[in-house]
């Protein structure tokens, strides 16, 4: 990110990040950003940890730094330029959710071990039958005295192998009950009655299913009000979309793609430059529209909409380049192991996790341009 489009203060912790990427890529795995929240990158989110980074936008009162969420967005852009880590899902949505919903004791009880990078978390909100649309889940949470047993099945749940907690949607209500009857839970991963199967994914990736067979988690188990998780998840889910897919990505691999076209000596064929200046110009877009959702995010103003656009945008970038180096580049950007081939198949996911494409298009579409009925 382009110092000049930061405060100071602001520019001076993106170079302290920066030195700090520099001094821990050349012991990281070139591939490490794609391969999940576990081993080689858990030890960095301990690390991340140790320095305060991962709580720098928690309250005072919660353990944390109280910084403006501008701070969790440039830490992670810049990790994810320097292919280090994805954003972990404990800090972001888990805490958050915690500091505004959870009790005194479930934040005494949770929220040191995911400020340290210790614990892991995976995310049960989709199911076989209820992918984008949440609120039709049939997971279900069953109360039985002072505990709940569960019951149904999750699917698609990145990092659920190496989590030790799953922030975990279920039905608490009526079958019909829609987004009315939901609750939220944190549930150990090693709790009886659960069996976690790998999907293996086209880019070398893993998902996975994970079965609930009558699961007891006691009441305090539970974050917010039996019933009031749709509320929760949806205001969560639109804050953190501003880091699902961050520019730092699309500019590191444009400028491999430029590399990479400069040592075949043609850089400066005027029909490949004419194929990469539209791309130079896709990425500067999507850093202002970036920073534009983290503004409106500083200024606690609503920035669903304006991060939902730059996710797409992102989305479609990042895919844009990788088709672009497979046109241009020829044989080398499909040689299993290198950096394109990757990305090839790699981009094709990012337009399905954390909500498609086409969800955020109907989202932009009635909430922008009135399409579609009452949103």
């Amino acid at each position: 990110m382009a110092a000049s489009l930061l405060e100071p203060h602001e520019a001076a912790f993106c170079e302290e990040v920066r030195d700090w990427c520099r001094q821990v890529a050349p012991r990281a795995s070139a591939t490490q950003y794609y391969e999940g929240r576990g081993g080689l990158t858990r030890e960095l989110y301990r690390e991340l940890g140790a320095r305060g980074w991962l709580s720098l936008t928690w309250p005072l009162r919660s353990g944390g730094s109280g910084l403006p969420v501008s701070y969790d967005f440039l830490l992670w852009d810049e990790l994810a330029y320097w292919r280090l880590a994805r954003p972990d899902l404990g800090p972001g949505i888990v805490a958050h959710l915690l500091v505004e919903h959870g009790t005194p004791a479930q934040q005494a009880r949770l929220l040191p071990g995911i400020a340290s990078g210790e614990d892991c978390y995976c995310l049960g909100y989709s199911e076989p039958g209820a992918g984008s649309d949440l609120a039709g889940l049939q997971t279900r949470a069953r109360r039985d005295g002072d505990s709940y047993v569960v019951a149904g099945e999750k699917c698609w749940t990145s990092d659920a192998h190496h989590a030790r907690f799953i922030l975990l949607l279920a039905r608490s209500g009526a079958p019909d009950s829609r987004g009315r009857g939901l609750s939220l839970f944190v549930c150990p991963t090693d709790a009886a009655g659960i069996t976690i199967s790998p999907i293996p994914t086209m880019d070398g990736h893993r998902l996975n299913q994970v079965h609930f067979d009558d699961v007891c988690l006691p009441l305090e188990a539970r974050i917010g009000a039996e019933h009031g998780a749709w509320r929760m998840i949806r205001a969560a889910l639109a804050v953190e979309r501003h880091l699902q897919l961050l520019p730092g990505r699309p500019r590191r691999d444009l400028e491999d793609l430029v590399s990479a076209c400069d040592r075949l000596g043609i850089l400066d064929d005027r029909a490949v430059s004419g194929r990469v200046a539209p791309l130079v110009t896709g990425v500067l877009e999507a850093e202002s529209s970036a920073l534009s959702t983290v503004r409106l995010l500083v200024a606690g103003a609503d920035a669903s909409l304006q991060a939902a656009r730059s996710r797409l945008l992102g989305s479609r970038l990042v895919q844009d380049i990788s088709r672009t180096a497979v046109e241009l580049l020829g044989d080398e950007a499909l040689v299993r192991g290198q950096i394109f081939e990757l990305l090839w198949r790699q981009t094709i996911m990012e337009t399905i996790a954390g909500g498609t494409s086409e969800i955020l298009e109907g989202m932009i579409a009635r909430q922008a341009l009135g399409l579609g009925g009452t949103p």
